[in-house]
């Protein structure tokens, strides 16, 4: 039977004095920087060994149950531990395990709550395969003053006052899966599927200022696929922090804003259009995009600092139907201003299995274009957007496998979603 020695502080101090008395009186800076370097080698070996003894505890706990599990009636009862490792061994309702399977799933429990954060910024390598269940709900309200004709005497409005609202609902469901080709390699893909109603409200209803019409679409089906890859260029290690490139493609999968039948609900005397809303909602941007981005994860316990940066670009794309009047058809291109997009923050673990998280995020997306057929292009006025908000999530480990997220985003400018509320459950094999 083995004997495990426990190095106290009294003895970690004694250690320290006859180092102490070893050395010659200390004649220069020299020979002081000479003693403080032994003396924190000391404390470096003494946190080892604090950890060596608390393993070899687990280990012997895990064999002593198993010997009592096969022990029959005349078996010989294990022998007990030694006085020095007995006095370390803590109750077991502090949460030593009492099986070899236990012990080495408490250590792989030590690092879950941050492979969970890694994996929600970046992508957590040391998993083969991950299938995640996602749903998001979106809130858009968007009002709007149009006001058409002139100021008399700078002062007197004289003409048309149109009040604007556009309230909109969207609920996606994401199914995706990742998978862990090489330590350094994981390919990504994502398929949306999505619910909306929007509610459409124009004020001076049939001439009227204090009349508001109202109509309300819906449209629902799949978006717009996304294939990504992410390669671990760096390792974190001492200051510099983990390293993860991105790359990836969107296909235009999801119903098109282009082309739309659009339903008319009412016209002037002189048969102008009014009001007009489409009759079914699109469910993605209609154009190929390409994005490519870097993202840092650095560990500083009990926090977790992230970030992220990229850019899109969106390729043209011809469409049969780009006028916005539903009463011509003119074909032509559309080309979506790229977009830059960046994000920050931090998350602590409070322990194995729960995390917090609070980040800002912004994508800043320049004017569309469009080009009717045989002519130029032509920039789309109010198509430009910043849109910045604010994020607080909590990831807890349901099990060794599965994980639940929850995040609530608040936008902070007009172009922003309201608020959106996103449940995400990763299940990791």
């Amino acid at each position: 039977m083995h004997t495990f020695y426990r190095l106290t502080p009294l003895a970690l101090a004694a250690l320290a004095a006859t180092a102490f008395a070893q050395q010659p009186a200390p004649s220069d800076g020299a020979d002081m920087q000479a003693l403080i370097a032994q003396l924190e080698q000391l404390k470096v070996n003494y946190a080892q060994e604090v950890r060596r003894l608390r393993e070899l505890d687990m280990q012997v706990q895990a064999m002593q149950a198993r010997l009592s599990g096969r022990a029959g009636p005349g078996a010989t009862p294990a022998a007990p531990l030694a006085p020095a490792a007995a006095s370390a061994v803590p109750p077991s309702s502090e949460g030593y395990a009492s099986t070899a399977a236990e012990a080495q799933q408490a250590k792989q429990e030590a690092r879950r709550s941050v492979d969970d954060v890694k994996q929600q910024q970046a992508a957590l390598f040391s998993r083969r395969f991950t299938i995640e269940n996602g749903l998001t709900y979106a809130r858009y309200d968007r009002k709007q003053l149009t006001l058409n004709g002139f100021l008399a005497l700078d002062a007197i409005f004289l003409g048309n006052i149109a009040i604007e609202n556009v309230e909109s609902d969207s609920l996606t469901y994401n199914l995706a899966a990742r998978w862990g080709v090489s330590p350094n390699l994981t390919l990504n893909m994502d398929v949306p599927y999505l619910a909306r109603r929007t509610v459409y409200q124009k004020g001076g209803a049939g001439g009227a200022a204090a009349a508001i019409a109202q109509e309300e679409t819906n449209g629902s089906g799949i978006g717009d696929v996304s294939l990504s890859a992410n390669y671990r260029l760096f390792s974190e290690r001492g200051w510099r922090p983990e390293t993860v490139l991105t790359g990836g493609v969107t296909a235009p999968t999801g119903r098109a804003p282009y082309g739309l039948d659009w339903k008319v609900i009412e016209r002037d005397d002189d048969d102008y259009i009014r009001f007009a809303v489409p009759q079914e909602q699109p469910t993605g941007n209609g154009v190929w995009q390409a994005n490519l981005g870097v993202s840092m994860v650095k560990t500083a316990d009990p926090a977790i600092l992230f970030a992220n940066a990229g850019y899109i670009h969106s390729f043209p794309r011809g469409f049969s139907d780009i006028d916005s009047n539903p009463d011509t058809v003119n074909p032509g291109d559309v080309k979506l201003g790229g977009s830059v997009y960046f994000g920050a923050g931090v998350a602590f673990a409070f322990n194995e299995r729960t995390s917090l998280s609070i980040s800002f995020s912004d994508k800043i997306s320049t004017r569309a274009s469009t080009r009717f057929k045989g002519g130029e292009w032509v920039k789309v006025i109010g198509s430009d957007a910043n849109a910045a908000s604010l994020n607080l999530g909590v990831t807890y480990a349901l099990n060794q496998h599965t994980t639940l997220v929850t995040l609530l985003g608040i936008g902070l400018t007009p172009d922003a979603p309201d608020f959106t509320l996103a449940f995400k459950v990763p299940y990791m094999l």
